[in-house]
């Protein structure tokens, strides 16, 4: 199994790996004793970062030392897409409709309702499609060819509300207003993209980050962010004492990646690079000046923790270098009841329209399941729950009826076991459907970790840590792991879903569930592709 599938895509152990920008493989183990005049830049090594001009230590009366950053809020990539997204389709709508004035009735306007739901269906469908993720950002060829589907989702999903709801919904003209908003909607998104990946070529949206150690831990982090990182270009510095550990031979050894001595003192680098955020990764922190990390935070340079700033950045807890200190200190962990009573009338509001719209689907699949050998339509088997609870789960067979009539095994991603209308189900994820009714019992909720069976849930708590605290929310539908990483059954596949997993649990919200019930049609349309 390659690396990328191994604990979340973690870092190669041996400094024979690979380095997140191509470098050859570390065989020095010297480490470099005065800075390097150039920053790495992650996602486009190619591009070169400024120099490292010459700067006071800490405590030199330079009129730079008494300064204070002003520091604010970067916008990331995606949001500045989203933006741009906004601002084209608030610019080119009105003109789209202006041009097709002729094709509604005459004294008869479309309200505002039914205008305004046609770009923010539009919008909506770009996020559900995954146009902001990070895969998307970094390969153009990837988010084009969605582009049109999206209008298309939208207009067509804001054409069904027009034509089917009663005022103030309904609009006349509901084809003219249709086949508007897929050309406008189509074009508008292709602008937005054009100007982001031209702006992003001439070095928008870098960001400059200072870690605080140069070891093994380091090297991890810049690894899984060149991989995985919501910033997708960054120019990375280090700052490093003896004290702090050994310096990790993978950096010594790449000249791009500038090691600073701590002598020079933080404020001094962190000015003299730049920084716009510092993070605090070093192997050992016995002797580490905190006075020094203050004095760069009041200068107005945001530091972080190692743990909470990398899970922010990739999305999931990296159990690679789990520390329980940082989860038990950290934010998260939480379910107020409120918090509860609204995930559940989401639960059933999205299970009993999924229901309701499925409906002909569910019929026409249970029929070709039966046809195709003659079993049963439904499977039902133990899974488990919130607390630990036992239920039993309902699916559409996809399977022969004997499959397991030698006991649980892991599923295989070519098992022979499977029906052909169970291939064609289970690539759909039609088999899916019929775990709404378990949603309506409330055994499930429509978002949450993936119910395991209990035979495998014992193996997988001895073998991972923290594996239990997934079953601290209801089992889902669908969830941040489905969403984010391929199918899989294995005890590497495991962890790094578990990942995922521990972060929903930890960072768990209403909102968060929407945008995950968003981004599992991306999932339904392209299986496989949930890889970031």
């Amino acid at each position: 199994m390659s690396p990328d599938h191994t604990l979340g895509a973690e870092a190669p152990a041996s400094p024979a790996g690979a380095s997140p920008a191509g470098a050859s493989p570390a065989g020095a183990s010297t480490a470099r004793a005065s800075a390097v005049n150039a920053a790495s830049a992650i996602a486009a090594p190619g591009v070169e970062a400024p120099r490292a001009a010459p700067g006071a230590r800490v405590g030199q009366p330079d009129s730079e030392a008494l300064t204070v950053r002003l520091a604010g809020p970067r916008c990331s990539a995606a949001a500045a897409l989203l933006a741009a997204d906004a601002l084209l389709v608030i610019f080119v709508w009105p003109l789209a409709v202006m041009l097709i004035g002729d094709a509604i009735p005459a004294g008869v306007p479309p309200g505002p309702l039914p205008l305004v739901l046609y770009p923010a269906a539009f919008l909506l469908f770009l996020y559900a499609l995954g146009l902001y993720r990070r895969d998307a950002l970094i390969e153009p060829g990837r988010a084009i060819g969605r582009v049109p589907l999206a209008a298309g989702l939208g207009s067509a999903s804001a054409f069904a509300a027009v034509t089917l709801l009663p005022p103030p919904f309904a609009a006349p003209g509901a084809s003219a207003l249709f086949g508007a908003a897929v050309l406008a909607f189509t074009a508008s998104a292709l602008a937005a993209r054009g100007v982001f990946f031209l702006a992003q070529r001439r070095g928008a949206f870098r960001s400059s980050l200072l870690v605080v150690g140069a070891g093994k831990r380091a090297w991890d982090m810049v690894w899984l962010l060149s991989r995985e990182g919501r910033t997708i270009t960054q120019d990375v510095a280090f700052v490093h004492d003896p004290r702090m550990g050994e310096i990790d031979p993978r950096l010594a050894e790449d000249k791009r990646w500038p090691i600073f001595p701590a002598s020079d003192g933080f404020l001094a680098i962190a000015r003299r690079v730049r920084a716009d955020r510092i993070v605090v990764a070093p192997d050992e922190r016995r002797g580490m000046p905190m006075t020094e990390l203050l004095s760069c935070r009041t200068a107005g340079f945001p530091v972080h923790e190692y743990h909470r700033f990398l899970e922010r950045e990739i999305g999931r807890v990296d159990l690679k270098r789990l520390d329980i200190g940082s989860l038990l200190y950290a934010d998260g962990f939480t379910f107020s009841v409120i918090d509860l009573a609204l995930k559940r009338a989401l639960d059933i509001a999205a299970s009993a329209g999924m229901l309701l719209i499925t409906a002909p689907f569910l019929a026409a699949a249970a029929l070709a399941v039966k046809l195709d050998d003659g079993g049963p339509v439904l499977y039902r088997q133990a899974r488990v729950t919130r607390g630990g609870r036992v239920f039993r789960i309902m699916k559409l067979r996809t399977m022969t009826v004997d499959a397991e009539r030698g006991g649980a095994v892991w599923a295989a991603k070519q098992d022979p076991r499977v029906t052909r209308i169970g291939r064609f189900l289970r690539r759909t994820r039609l088999d899916e459907l019929p775990q709404l009714f378990n949603v309506l019992a409330g055994d499930m909720s429509f978002v949450g970790p993936r119910p395991e069976r209990p035979e495998f849930t014992t193996e997988l708590a001895a073998a991972l840590p923290l594996y239990n605290e997934r079953h601290l929310v209801r089992a889902g539908l669908t969830g941040w792991a489905q969403v984010n990483y391929p199918y899989g059954a294995s005890l590497d596949d495991a962890r790094s879903k578990l990942s995922y997993d521990l972060y929903y649990v930890k960072n768990f919200s209403v909102i968060f569930d929407v945008l995950i019930i968003l981004q599992t049609l991306r999932v339904v349309l392209w299986p496989g592709g949930g890889v970031r």
